[in-house]
């Protein structure tokens, strides 16, 4: 769906002109591919989408009353190539464009955002599709009796999963829209909506680029998927947000530094007790975090980055406003000595001691990369502190 294959102007009025017709040749082409296309993946495509091919680009963007050039960015944006002229649209697709269009129109969007809302839906359930293909339609469909082919379970197999596939996504989407909502709402004011302060975490796989030549691509992808699966597990279980995982590498965050803090340690023992698993390594940071699509963005994540890259092998590092926000909430004393200090007054007046949750040992200041000088702190459990 682009401008530049449909041809299409405007005429003198501001009307949209329909595009030029192809030539005899070009609609040959166009049918010869078209008849050559898998019978499954063309009857599979009926049953996903729910609907037939009906429409050209150009006549689906005019069924949605919407112009050409915002039809494509909307097509692009969902993550979908240029298709040029071919009838290969549905009544679903037109719908699509007609309610981002009228979001539009009736001004609770606006064009830039829609066109965001379009990427990120796309970006989102591509890499969903994507999995459930690879990792488990594949499975299902294995020909469970000798002789029969993939392709004749595949289509019985979708017919039954897609009904509870597509009601388990929407559930998923409405409890992550109900948590998303519930964390702006009880924001401070308007713009911690958007630059909030957290803490940033990055778990980090020692040595994995010496691994992924000495393992089979097999193992090494069940490595990672074991890693990413553990990783999102803790992260969800303790109260942070898993924001993306890099393969050898996951970025999460929490609204408070104590729990991001318990969020390190637990990855680190439990790693440490995996003999499947390399080494880990973690940095976070304290600080305003700008988020956008479900990302986020700053100097605070990426000196939590540049600190996994120096912390020791199942070792945990944090600049010294995480170390601040630690103290601040007496999760973890200023020092052994003001801990020490605290203990004893506690035994003499006959009260319970503090209980920290957390020990901060002063590492040297050390220069890092594009950001100056850092004051790290080396993040350990407090004696007697169980995970």
């Amino acid at each position: 769906m682009t401008v530049d294959d449909t041809g299409s102007g405007a005429d003198a009025e501001g009307r949209e002109e329909p595009p030029p017709r192809s030539s005899p040749r070009e609609r040959g082409e166009t049918q010869s591919a078209r008849s050559e296309e898998d019978p499954l993946a063309l009857r599979l495509e009926q049953l996903i989408l729910g609907a037939e091919r009906r429409y050209t680009p150009f006549q689906a963007a005019r069924s949605a009353g919407v112009s050409m050039e915002l039809a494509s960015r909307f097509w692009r944006a969902m993550g979908f190539a240029d298709i040029g002229q071919a009838k290969a649209l549905t009544e679903a697709d037109v719908l699509a464009l007609r309610r981002l269009a009228g979001l539009v129109e009736a001004g609770l969007l606006s064009e830039a955002m829609a066109v965001q809302v379009a990427r990120s839906t796309g970006q989102t359930t591509a890499r969903l599709a994507e999995w459930q293909i690879d990792s488990f339609l594949e499975g299902l469909t294995e020909p469970p009796e000798p002789g029969m082919t993939r392709t004749e379970v595949t289509y019985p197999i979708v017919e039954l999963l897609l009904p509870e596939l597509e009601e388990f996504l929407v559930y998923v989407w409405r409890r992550q829209l109900s948590a998303s909502a519930g964390r702006v709402v009880q924001a401070a004011d308007d713009e911690e909506m958007v630059d909030r302060r957290l803490a940033v975490g990055f778990a980090d796989l020692v040595g994995f680029t010496r691994l992924t030549r000495r393992m089979e691509e097999e193992e090494l992808g069940e490595l990672v998927e074991a890693f990413e699966t553990t990783a999102a597990d803790l992260v969800a279980a303790r109260g942070g947000r898993l924001i993306k995982t890099l393969g050898d590498e996951v970025l999460y965050v929490a609204d408070d530094a104590g729990t991001a803090a318990d969020i390190a340690l637990r990855l680190v023992e439990t790693m440490a007790n995996d003999e499947t698993m390399p080494e880990l390594r973690v940095g976070m940071a304290f600080g305003t975090v700008t988020t956008r699509m479900g990302d986020v963005f700053g100097t605070t994540v990426n000196l939590a980055s540049r600190l996994t890259s120096i912390a020791p092998r199942d070792g945990v590092l944090v600049d010294s406003a995480f170390a601040e926000e630690l103290i601040r909430t007496k999760d973890a004393p200023a020092s052994e000595e003001e801990a020490a200090e605290a203990a004893a007054t506690a035994e003499k007046e006959g009260e319970e001691p503090p209980a920290y949750r957390f020990a901060l040992q002063a590492m040297w200041p050390r220069p890092v990369r594009g950001l100056g000088v850092v004051e790290p702190w080396l993040l350990t459990r407090c004696n007697g502190d169980t995970p």
